[in-house]
């Protein structure tokens, strides 16, 4: 018996405008991601934010993101030519968007998925998709073979996690989950099914909690609502008022 996780009923993010994060069921993000944001090397972008804790770009080298103290105000910056990603947390909900740079007034050069929705609907019998203005991909997902399709398709700009309806065998939920749990156990968390739902738990640094979000986002397919029991022990500044040791 298959389980319906909500990868379109309840997307993260509303486009550009504002992210009601507070509003929200919270899922936790896979592929593909919530929002593909084009930029333009050397250009920055400012996008108004309704909340939002910090912020993560997996290569800085093409992009970086920074909030700007005292608001929820978010600033885009293209580096270079490239694709890359970005990580945004609050409230215990996270999203990632794509951060597509493209060169000084040349938009980025989209992607070709033709060949891998052509691969996907090889491996999932049923796969029903639509391209164009309006874009929507309902999948059930039954083998490791369709999964791995799909997370292939999913990766590129083909769509938008709101624009999927994946139904999932439970088996392959707990096989996917088996490949998560070497990292987390690496950082001292560990995460499991309970009912239709996913929990994340257990103690470990700011880092360690940041490396656990993209390693769900980036060995998972589809969503799940996600319950966030992190710890996060924040290291304990050290005492000015102090002597070091060298002064002594």
């Amino acid at each position: 018996m298959g389980i319906r996780p909500p990868v379109s009923r309840f997307p993260l993010f509303v486009p550009l405008a504002a992210l009601l994060l507070s509003l929200l069921a919270p899922p936790a993000a896979a592929w593909p991601v919530d929002l593909s944001v084009s930029l333009e090397a050397g250009k920055e972008r400012f996008h108004k934010l309704s909340a939002v804790e910090w912020v993560d770009v997996e290569d800085p080298s093409i992009a970086t993101a920074e909030v700007l103290a005292g608001s929820n105000e978010l600033l885009l910056t293209g580096v270079k030519p490239g694709r890359t990603l970005l990580l945004l947390y609050a409230e215990g909900k996270f999203a990632v968007w794509r951060l597509a740079v493209g060169a000084p007034g040349r938009p980025p050069e989209p992607e070709s998925s033709t060949e891998l929705l052509a691969a996907a609907r090889k491996a999932c019998p049923g796969l029903k998709a639509t391209e164009g203005s309006v874009r929507t991909l309902t999948a059930e997902v039954k083998n490791a073979r369709c999964r791995e399709a799909l997370r292939a398709l999913l990766k590129t700009d083909a769509y938008l996690a709101r624009e999927l309806e994946l139904t999932f065998e439970l088996p392959l939920l707990q096989e996917q989950l088996t490949t998560l749990s070497p990292t987390l156990k690496g950082q001292g968390l560990s995460a499991s099914y309970r009912g239709a739902g996913l929990v994340l738990e257990g103690t470990t640094t700011p880092e360690g909690h940041r490396q656990a979000l993209w390693e769900l986002f980036r060995q998972s397919l589809g969503r799940v609502p996600l319950e966030d029991r992190v710890t996060v022990e924040r290291p304990t500044p050290p005492d000015a008022g102090t002597p070091s040791d060298a002064g002594r």
